[in-house]
C-alpha cells in the first residue's frame, strides 16, 4: 500500500480540506485540525468570517472547539487548491416534490474538478443514493479536471453520522463506515479517519455498499417511527394512551423502544426519498418505505386537526381561539429549524383560522420568519385555549401543572406530543400522541 498520502498529512506536508462547513462539516474539520493541517471551505463568506472568530453558525460547538486547531477558513478556490485530500460534506435535501436535490453535491464536484491534482483523494460524506458518487459526481470531476479515477486520483465515500444536539455521540465516538475505489484507497482513507475516530472504522466492500448503509440507517428509523405514529392514531380512537402501551410492551427484552412524534430534520424525513427515487428509476416502486413517509408527513395535520376538534367542542368560537405552540426546532435542545414539521402544525392551525403564538428557547425568530413566514411571540399570554408542546426541550421538561394553568383558560387542552407530562396535568384536559 502506498502510505505516502497518509504520512504527508501527518507530517503536515499536505493538507486536508473539508468542503461545506455546516453541522456535519465543521466538527469533522476541527477534529482533523487537532492532528493535521486543514482548510475549511464554505461558499458563504459570512459563515467563513464567523468561524474565523470561533463562532459555529450552526450553534452546535462552543468556542473551545476552535482552540488548538491548525485550520484556515476560506471561500477562495486558490486556498482550496493547496489541499490534497478533500472531504465533501455539503447538504443533500429534497425539493418540494420530495425529489433529491443534488445541486449542492454537483456544485461541490465542480469545485473539486477545478482544484484537484494528480495523486489527490476525494471522500464524499453527503447522504446520497447508492451509485451517486461514481455515476453522478465522478463524471463532473473528470470532465473538469481531465483526470481519471483510480489511475490519477482516488475517490471514496464515508457517510456522516453526526447527530445534532447530541454531546455523547460525536465524530470520535461513532464507528465510521469507510469505502474506496480500490484496495489502496480504502486503506489510506481508513487510516486517515482512524486519526480522529476513536471508535474505529468499518471498511465497506464498495462505495455503493457504504452509500446504501447510510441511507437505510435513517429509513429504518423512519419506518419504526411511522409504525408508532400509526399505532398512536389507532389507540387514540380506542381511548388508550400510546406511551402507556409502549411502556408495557417495552418490558419484553427484544421490543424496540421507538416513540410517536413529528419527524423532521434533514435525515430521517429526507433520506428514504433518495432510496425510493433511485429504486423507481430502476423500475421498482417502493411500497413499505413510502407508506412510512405518508404516515410521518401527515402527522402535523393530524395534530392540528385534533386541537381544532377540541376547540370546536369546548369553545365553539374558532376565530377568537388562541393556541400556543411550544417548540419550533426540528428536535429537542437544538437551534436547527430546517425541515421542522412544527411549521406544518402552525400552518395547519392557521388554515383553520386559529390565532397561533409560537415560542422556543433555541430557535431564531428572524430565521423562522424567513423560512416559514411566522415569528416567535415576544410574550406568552394567560388565556390560551390550547397549548401544544411539540419539542421536549430541557427548559420545558421542568414545567408543571401550575404553569400550564397560569397560561390557559379553564378547560383548555394541553397537547403533549412526546408524553413528557403524562400523569402530571390535573387542572386542564390532557392529550398526547
Amino acid at each position: 500500500m502506498n502510505t505516502m498520502m497518509y504520512q504527508d498529512l501527518l507530517d503536515k506536508k499536505k493538507s486536508l480540506a473539508v468542503i461545506g462547513l455546516g453541522y456535519v462539516g465543521l466538527p469533522i474539520a476541527l477534529e482533523f485540525a487537532k492532528k493535521i493541517k486543514v482548510i475549511g471551505f464554505d461558499i458563504n463568506a459570512e459563515r467563513v468570517e464567523m468561524m474565523r472568530n470561533g463562532i459555529d453558525p450552526s450553534q452546535e460547538l462552543e468556542k473551545e472547539a476552535f482552540e488548538n486547531c491548525d485550520i484556515t477558513f476560506t471561500n477562495q478556490l486558490d486556498e482550496l487548491r493547496k489541499a490534497n485530500f478533500f472531504i465533501v460534506a455539503v447538504p443533500t435535501p429534497v425539493d418540494e416534490h420530495n425529489v433529491p436535490d443534488l445541486v449542492p453535491v454537483q456544485r461541490a464536484s465542480e469545485t473539486i474538478g477545478k482544484v484537484i491534482k494528480k495523486g489527490d483523494y476525494v471522500v464524499f460524506e453527503s447522504t446520497v443514493y447508492p451509485g451517486c458518487t461514481e455515476e453522478d459526481c465522478v463524471p463532473i470531476i473528470e470532465k473538469l479536471s481531465g483526470l481519471k479515477m483510480v489511475d490519477d486520483y482516488k475517490i471514496g465515500y464515508s457517510p456522516e453520522r453526526i447527530n445534532p444536539g447530541d454531546k455523547e455521540h460525536t465524530i470520535s465516538t461513532i464507528v465510521k463506515v469507510v469505502s474506496g475505489c480500490c484496495d489502496e484507497s480504502l486503506e489510506v482513507i481508513a487510516k486517515v479517519y482512524e486519526l480522529v475516530v476513536k471508535a474505529g472504522v468499518h471498511r465497506a466492500s464498495s462505495i455503493k455498499v457504504a452509500e446504501a448503509a447510510k441511507i437505510i440507517e435513517n429509513t429504518q428509523r423512519d419506518l419504526n417511527i411511522a409504525l408508532m405514529n400509526e399505532l398512536s392514531i389507532i389507540f387514540d380512537k380506542m381511548n388508550i394512551n400510546t406511551f402507556e402501551v409502549l411502556e408495557a410492551a417495552g418490558t419484553k427484552w427484544n421490543f424496540l423502544r421507538f416513540q410517536p412524534g413529528l419527524v423532521g430534520g434533514h435525515c430521517i424525513g429526507v433520506d428514504p426519498y433518495y432510496l425510493t427515487y433511485k429504486s423507481k428509476e430502476l423500475g421498482y416502486d417502493s411500497q413499505v418505505i413510502l407508506a412510512g413517509r405518508v404516515i410521518n408527513d401527515g402527522m402535523a395535520e393530524y395534530v392540528a386537526k385534533k386541537v381544532l376538534q377540541y376547540i370546536i367542542q369546548h369553545n365553539g368560537n374558532v376565530k377568537d381561539a388562541k393556541v400556543l405552540v411550544m417548540g419550533a426546532t426540528f428536535k429537542e435542545n437544538v437551534s436547527d429549524i430546517r425541515n421542522s414539521k412544527v411549521a406544518d402544525v402552525v400552518k395547519g392551525l392557521k388554515s383553520y383560522s386559529l390565532n397561533v403564538d409560537v415560542t422556543d428557547p433555541y430557535a431564531d425568530s428572524d430565521e423562522l420568519k424567513h423560512e416559514y413566514g411566522f415569528t416567535l411571540t415576544p410574550s406568552i399570554q394567560s388565556d390560551y385555549d390550547a397549548v401544544i408542546v411539540t419539542v421536549p426541550h430541557n427548559e420545558y421538561k421542568i414545567l408543571d401543572d401550575a404553569y400550564f394553568a397560569s397560561i390557559t383558560k379553564d378547560g383548555a387542552l394541553i397537547a403533549d406530543l412526546k408524553g413528557s407530562y403524562r400523569g402530571k396535568i390535573k387542572s386542564r384536559s390532557y392529550w398526547s400522541l
